[in-house]
């Protein structure tokens, strides 16, 4: 437990606490707590917090009213590649957001798909902010409520139907009560990660849209305006807080007694002209709102003379992009795995020991640690990046100059997942088990050794998983502190985009595409663990 709680005291509480206090601490020492109300009170301000909430909760909206047909399909119905085209719905939420908005950028934006073929532009404009968070959260209601409607019995809907309810009153009577608790999860979980976002309002808002996210990034590396970063960051610290209680809230109603069954005993072949046009809809919607932009991002990315690779050609010059940067591009590739995987090793031990201490103990003190854990998913990762500049930058903590900088920022947003991953099959672990291996005369290594690794061991690959993919992707945090000569994919892709001119556009859609190809290659391999650990298999 020490681990994990000095892990998030230095290299999260620290930094966070830091530009807060830069902000609104006088020379003197004194705290300015009047800058609250100055910062709120301005008009600006009051239009970032108003279109951050209402796209956040419109995003929600159309989300669910997209997503839950797919849960349905996916929960009920049978057909062929019904697992790949799990995997599918499911490359969307690991993918870097900057690599989101260069999709829609290739494909709503200047001399982009629709452009081209009906000279329609969707950029700077919010509905292709909208458009980007239902395609990265759509996975978000599939797995969350398609995971619970799969496991419910269907015959409690028939019995309703039998004792004379209509397909939609035994639906509305029977289904939706049950599924309740898993659509609020799922809306909370949408709305966290709308209300947070940073890299696509980047890319497809324009000047003319800001989140809070993206305010606090414009106060802090453009302005300079410390005092309403800081105001900014524990505004966007309370409203997560507060959403990440209405989710512990909704997650404790989903634990309630259902009579759950194994989903291969609810999913039929369709059924009627009904289910086989819902069908029909939710592959088309897949291929329109998922595969369509990343399709258009692909083709995108050849081009530039040289049999089509031009662009990717010319990632191996650092003159190519016009003095972006001062290694070729190229090279991003291997630090972002370089750092991604550094990243995956910190998040595995912290997240792995956090894990463990939750499981083993109780009390308020624990479950707090629990709630701050999650903190990284939604407090601001430009605020935590920029914390990290001025804070780690004396002895015996100097690292503003070390490559371990960006891998421990990275991990801040992998340990998350490791935690929600390990912790359910570690709970689920008998304790006799570990009895018996201590009577037996095992010390606490080998008795986790020989107990707890064989049981947590797909689930420690899984985490792994997750934690390198999401580290990959990385960008809020690490856009402050990788150096030029160091560059990672998602920091050089939105520099290229920064920039004028085809190359810089072309050689942006090619990282783009390497980045996305390697985190869907992750995501693959992570499906393909968790099908054979349902088969017995490994």
């Amino acid at each position: 437990m020490v681990l994990p709680v000095a892990f998030f005291a230095v290299f999260f509480a620290y930094p966070v606490a830091a530009i807060v206090g830069r902000g609104l601490r006088a020379d003197d020492g004194g705290w300015q707590l009047g800058r609250l109300g100055e910062v709120l009170g301005r008009p600006d301000i009051a239009d970032v917090l108003w279109f951050t909430t209402w796209q956040a909760l419109a995003s929600t909206a159309l989300t669910l009213l997209i997503g839950l047909p797919a849960a349905y399909v996916f929960a009920r119905l049978d057909f062929p590649g019904k697992q790949v085209l799990r995997a599918v719905v499911t490359v969307p939420f690991v993918l870097p957001t900057v690599v989101v908005g260069t999709a829609f950028l290739a494909l709503v934006g200047r001399g982009g798909l629709l452009d081209e073929l009906w000279g329609v532009r969707l950029d700077t404009t919010v509905w292709a902010i909208l458009l980007a968070h239902v395609f990265f959260n759509y996975a978000v209601v599939v797995r969350t409520v398609g995971g619970l409607w799969a496991q419910l019995d269907p015959r409690q809907e028939e019995a309703a139907r039998v004792l004379g309810a209509s397909r939609f009153g035994a639906w509305r009577r029977v289904t939706l009560p049950a599924l309740a608790p898993a659509v609020a999860a799922a809306a909370l979980m949408v709305f966290l990660f709308t209300y947070t976002s940073f890299g696509i309002v980047q890319i497809l808002g324009g000047p003319a849209y800001r989140t809070l996210e993206a305010e606090i990034y414009r106060q802090t590396a453009q302005l300079l305006d410390l005092p309403t970063a800081a105001v900014l960051t524990l505004l966007q610290f309370a409203a997560v807080g507060a959403i990440l209680a209405v989710h512990a809230w909704t997650v404790r109603r989903r634990e309630t007694a259902l009579r759950l069954v194994d989903p291969a005993q609810t999913a039929r072949l369709p059924r009627g002209a009904g289910q086989w046009a819902l069908l029909g809809g939710v592959l088309l919607t897949v291929v329109l709102l998922l595969l369509l932009p990343l399709g258009v991002l692909v083709q995108r990315s050849f081009g530039g003379g040289s049999g089509g690779l031009g662009y990717y050609r010319a990632l191996q010059d650092a003159d190519a992009g016009g003095g972006t940067f001062l290694v070729p591009p190229v090279e991003a590739i291997g630090n972002s795995l370089q750092y991604a995987l550094a990243a995956t090793a910190v998040a595995l031990v912290v997240g792995g020991l956090a894990a463990a201490a939750l499981t083993r103990r109780a009390g308020r003190l624990v479950r707090g640690f629990d709630a701050l854990l999650m903190l990284p998913l939604g407090v601001s990762a430009v605020t935590v990046g920029f914390g990290f500049l001025i804070t780690l930058d004396e002895p015996p903590l100097d690292l503003r100059s070390s490559w371990i900088l960006v891998p421990l920022a990275q991990a801040l947003v992998g340990v998350p997942f490791v935690v929600r991953t390990m912790l359910p099959v570690l709970r689920a672990v008998d304790e006799r088990l570990r009895e018996a291996a201590a009577v037996l005369g095992a010390s606490p290594l080998r008795a986790w050794r020989e107990v707890d690794l064989p049981l947590v061991r797909r689930a420690l690959l899984v985490a792994a998983g997750f934690a390198f993919a999401v580290s990959l992707g990385e960008f809020g945090a690490t856009v402050f502190i990788a150096r030029p000569d160091n560059p990672t994919l998602p920091v050089a892709v939105a520099r290229l985009l920064g920039r004028p001119g085809e190359l810089n556009y072309g050689q942006a859609m090619a990282l783009s595409t390497i980045l996305m190809a390697v985190c869907a290659v992750a995501l693959l391999l992570l499906e393909r663990i968790r099908i054979t650990e349902r088969s017995g298999e490994f």
